[in-house]
This record gives structure tokens, sequence and C-alpha cells, in this order.
């Protein structure tokens, strides 16, 4: 009998009106997005204090960190209880795949990077980021071919400044050095939100716009980003369910890129 796998989702922000009414949630976002039939998901709002028990650590398959509207480099005490735990996962080997917060806050950090505000701001809408084809060697989660490019949603105003020596870069764009990277062989992070439709972003910038944290026409701008062009969803689906689930070499990285 084949064992039955087991993930949980570290959820680092709380559910809109608006996610809750078209998805039930957050939860059902991510799970739909990277679960499969015949797994178990379990659900963590870390935001609100809830975390698993280090004696259960070892059944899980592998861990998502969400994204959230703290910053990168914050110190409440549910972000410090959330580092000391990743960091358990990182010495049991555990996989972890982090998105915008969860690539920059947790992984970077714990792993020694530098964070802190976006150097060249704020960044919301579709975005296309490049792929550092020398790092991904043929047969990875990638498959035999590595796109020169992949469109993402992207929503973030801190960014990670500098790679620990023990991450490797494999993609950047033009507003951001580090789009995603991995640690050895079991954290993947990924600066964009490869969970995220066009429906949940515009509802994003609608709040952000509300909150008085953008000026409409910046949120117009992001937008507008959404008008010729989709995200390559499926592909980044296909990337984080063979992470995840293991299906491949581990991302076979042999060389490490820097990017000016």
């Amino acid at each position: 009998m084949v064992e039955q796998k087991r993930f949980a989702l570290f959820l680092a922000t709380s559910d809109s009106a608006f996610v809750k009414k078209t998805n039930g949630g957050y939860f059902n976002v991510f799970v739909s997005t990277f679960g499969e039939e015949g797994e178990l998901w379990d659900l963590f709002r870390v935001i609100d204090g809830e975390f698993p028990e280090e004696k259960d650590l070892d059944k899980y398959d592998g861990f998502v960190i969400s994204g959230s509207l703290h910053d990168a480099f914050g110190e409440a005490d549910w972000i410090v209880k959330l580092c000391s735990l990743c960091q358990k996962l990182d010495d049991m080997k555990k996989k972890i795949l982090g998105i915008c917060f969860g690539h920059q806050q947790i992984l970077c950090r714990i792993k020694g990077g530098k964070i802190g505000r976006a150097s060249r701001g704020a960044d919301m809408g579709l975005r296309s980021i490049t792929m550092a084809k020398d790092a991904v060697k043929p047969g990875g989660f990638f498959g035999e071919k590595t796109p020169n490019s992949l469109a993402i949603i992207k929503c973030h105003q801190d960014e990670v400044l500098e790679l620990p020596k023990s991450a490797t870069l494999l993609a950047y764009s033009d507003k951001c050095n580090v789009e995603m990277a991995s640690f050895g062989n079991h954290f993947l992070s990924i600066q964009g939100h490869p969970e995220y439709n066009k429906e949940i972003l515009f509802e994003i910038i609608d709040r952000v716009v509300n909150m008085k944290l953008m000026e409409q026409d910046c949120a117009d701008k992001a937008k507008e980003t959404t008008k010729n062009q989709e995200p390559d969803r499926k592909q980044w689906q296909t990337l984080c369910k063979s992470f995840l689930k293991g299906r491949s070499e581990q991302l076979l990285i042999y060389k490490t890129i820097s990017v000016e």
C-alpha cells in the first residue's frame, strides 16, 4: 500500500472577505494549487500563534509558508517562533516551499541572508522573471527544458537584498535581484505568488488603495500589467508540486549565479 503523503501550510496572513467568499479561505487556494488527490493537508495559522507540535514534524513530507502583510524583518513573537521552527525543519532536511514572506522572512533569514525594503520600490502586478539557466541542470523540476522566463504575480514591498552563501540563485528580474532561490535540496523560495490568480491580485490592489497604502494611478498601472498576459500558473504549479513531492532529482544545482 502506498503511504499517504502529508503536508502543512503555515498561513502567515489573515483571510480576506473576498477570498473567504470565492475560495473558502487561503488554505483552499494553496491546496487547490499544490495539493493532489489522496494527500492530507493541515493548516496552521501561524499569524494567530498556531503551530504544530515538535514531536509531529517528522510525519510531514513538506511544508509551505505563505505570504504576509508583515515586514520581512519583523520581530513579532509568532515570526520569531516560525523562524525557530523552520531552523528545526532545516536540521531535519524537511522540504519547505517559501512564498513571498516565506521566501524573504523565513528561509533567507534563518540561513543568514540580508532582507529589507525593496531597493527599487514596492512591486505589484504581473511580472516576467528570468531564469538563471546555468544554475539548473536539465532533468530537474523544470523538466528537460528550462524556460527562459516565466510570468508570475508579484505583491511585495520587501526583498532579499543579499543571498546567504549557502543559497543558489534560480531567477531574477529588473525589479528584484532575487526572484527565486534554493537552499540545498530541501528549501525552495519564490518571491512572487504562484498560487494567485488575477482576481485575487485585483482584490489585494483595491484593498491596499483603500488602506491608503497605494495611490490610484499606481494601482491602475499594476492592473494594466495583466491586460495582455496571463501568469504561467501551470508551469509554476508543476515546478512547486515536483519540488514538494520529490518527483525528480532535487533541482540538480551545480553553480551559484550572482546578479550585478
